[in-house]
């Protein structure tokens, strides 16, 4: 089974039929929230379209808010290779356009037109476990008005059932992020973040996961980040099915 558990930040080789809305929470320093709504479809047997919408709250001093719309995102994802079996393995890759929608005076979106590149790497491993990668660049257009950056992620996992197989499913994750803006003098952002997905539903169609990103390397002025998802794979049923 090549459709592996979806990591919180690490992306899936996998294309899938799915709704996802992430939420991450500032756990220190100042007050911010973060949604994300996701919509991935496929279209033929290797291929994905994925809608992206953020809607953001910030708090850049005390006694104001701002909240809106993020910079929308479209992609376009095609698998390159998928070999089945007990060891199998899938590699894909994602390109994708950033529409500057979201307010840069607010802080809540880049101010300019980006592109994001990406390749993701999915390995099933030994005892009901296994690995995944993703690295790519995100690319204004502009580079005055945002930085090039490159990223890396991978995620690393065991699935566990209750009952045979027949209840609950049950996946700690460790996530490993690493990021760097291209310039000479920036650092690379780097964290560790442990979590856990669960199926909510008990045709596992809804799932929840909850995590915990905490900064490991060029921590000045980064704090940690409560980040959760819910997801709902529509084709496997409604949102009303399989209770």
């Amino acid at each position: 089974e090549l459709n592996l558990p979806r990591a919180i930040m690490t992306e899936k080789a996998y294309p899938e039929d799915e709704e996802v809305v992430t939420t991450t929470v500032n756990a220190g320093g100042a007050p911010g929230v973060s949604n994300e709504i996701v919509h991935e479809q496929r279209f033929g047997e290797r291929n994905q379209i994925e809608v992206s919408v953020p809607i953001d709250f910030v708090h850049p001093q005390p006694g104001l808010w701002y909240g809106g719309f993020g910079d929308v995102g479209l992609g376009l994802k095609r698998v390159l290779f998928a070999n089945n079996g007990a060891d199998g393995d899938i590699l894909s890759v994602q390109s994708g356009v950033i529409f500057p929608s979201g307010s840069r005076i607010h802080g809540l979106g880049s101010g300019v037109f980006e592109f994001e590149e990406f390749a993701s790497f999915g390995q099933i491993l030994p005892w009901n476990s296994f690995f995944q990668l993703q690295a790519g660049a995100d690319l204004p257009v502009d580079t005055k008005v945002a930085p090039q950056s490159t990223f890396f992620r991978a995620a690393v996992g065991k699935n566990i059932w209750q009952d045979h197989y027949l209840g609950r499913w049950w996946t700690p994750i460790v996530e490993l992020l690493g990021s760097r803006d291209v310039t000479g003098t920036a650092a690379t952002d780097f964290d560790v973040m442990p979590e856990v997905e669960v199926t909510l539903s008990a045709r596992q169609h809804i799932r929840a996961d909850l995590g915990y990103s905490i900064p490991a390397a060029n921590t000045q002025g980064r704090h940690p980040q409560l980040m959760f998802y819910v997801l709902w794979d529509w084709q496997d049923g409604k949102l009303t099915e399989g209770w």
